[in-house]
C-alpha cells in the first residue's frame, strides 16, 4: 500500500505543477481593450504570475530529477550516498510543499483582490482558478511523498537498504562467482590415498625381506 501511494503522489506532482504554470503561461496574461501591453490576470501583479511559472516549471524538473533518482537507487553501493539520497528526497519534497503553499496563498489572495474592471471579458478566469486549485492539491502532493520518504528512511535502518551487504536486487544470484575448489578440504585425491595405503601395507607387514644366499 505504501508503494502505490508513493507512487501516485509521484505521479500526481509533475502533473500538477505542468498545469499550474501552463494555465498561467496561456491565460495568464490579459489587457483592457484599448491597452495593447498585457498583464498578469492576479491583480495586474506580474510577481505572482511570475511565481506560478517559474515554480511550476522547476517543480516538474525537480520531480523528473528524483524520478531518475528512484531508478539508479539499487546501482548505489554506498551506504552513506544511500541515506544522503532518501534524506535528499525527504527534504526537497517538504521544501516544495511549503513552497506551494505559499504560493497558493499569494495566487489566492491577489485573484481576491483583482479589479473587475481590469478583465472586463472575464478571460482567463478558469486558467487563474486551475492554477490556484492545483497549487492546493501540491500541497498535499508534496507532503504524502515527502512523509513516505521519511518512512523509507526509517525503514531503511531496521532493514538491508543501509547495509553494508546490500545488493542490487536485478542481480541474478545464478551469476554469484563460484568459491574456489581446495583438494585438501573434504577429501583427497584417489593418488594420494594409494600411496598412503601403500606405505601403510609395506610398515605394517612383512616388507622387504633380505635373502641370504
Amino acid at each position: 500500500m505504501m508503494s502505490l501511494s508513493k507512487n501516485s503522489a509521484v505521479s500526481a506532482t509533475p502533473l500538477f505543477s505542468i498545469v499550474i504554470f501552463g494555465c498561467i503561461a496561456n491565460e495568464g496574461y490579459i489587457n483592457r481593450p484599448k491597452e495593447v501591453e498585457e498583464f498578469c490576470i492576479f491583480n495586474r501583479n506580474q510577481n505572482a504570475c511570475n511565481y506560478g511559472v517559474f515554480m511550476g516549471s522547476l517543480a516538474f524538473l525537480c520531480c523528473l530529477g528524483f524520478l531518475a533518482l528512484d531508478v539508479y537507487f539499487p546501482q548505489i553501493s554506498s551506504v552513506k550516498d544511500r541515506k544522503k539520497a532518501v534524506l535528499a528526497d525527504v527534504a526537497v519534497s517538504a521544501f516544495w510543499s511549503f513552497m506551494w503553499f505559499v504560493g497558493f496563498c499569494f495566487l489566492a489572495n491577489q485573484w481576491q483582490v483583482a479589479q473587475p474592471e481590469d478583465n472586463p471579458l472575464r478571460e482567463g478566469g478558469d486558467a487563474a482558478r486551475a492554477a490556484i486549485t492545483f497549487s492546493f492539491f501540491s500541497i498535499f502532493t508534496w507532503a504524502v511523498q515527502s512523509f513516505l520518504a521519511f518512512q523509507r528512511y526509517k525503514l531503511g535502518a531496521d532493514s538491508a537498504l543501509f547495509s553494508q551487504d546490500y545488493v542490487d536486487p536485478s542481480q541474478d544470484a545464478s551469476g554469484a562467482p563460484y568459491s574456489s575448489f581446495s583438494p585438501g578440504d573434504d577429501q583427497e585425491s584417489p593418488g594420494a590415498a594409494g600411496q598412503a595405503r601403500g606405505e601403510a601395507d609395506f610398515a605394517g607387514g612383512d616388507g622387504y625381506q633380505r635373502q641370504d644366499y
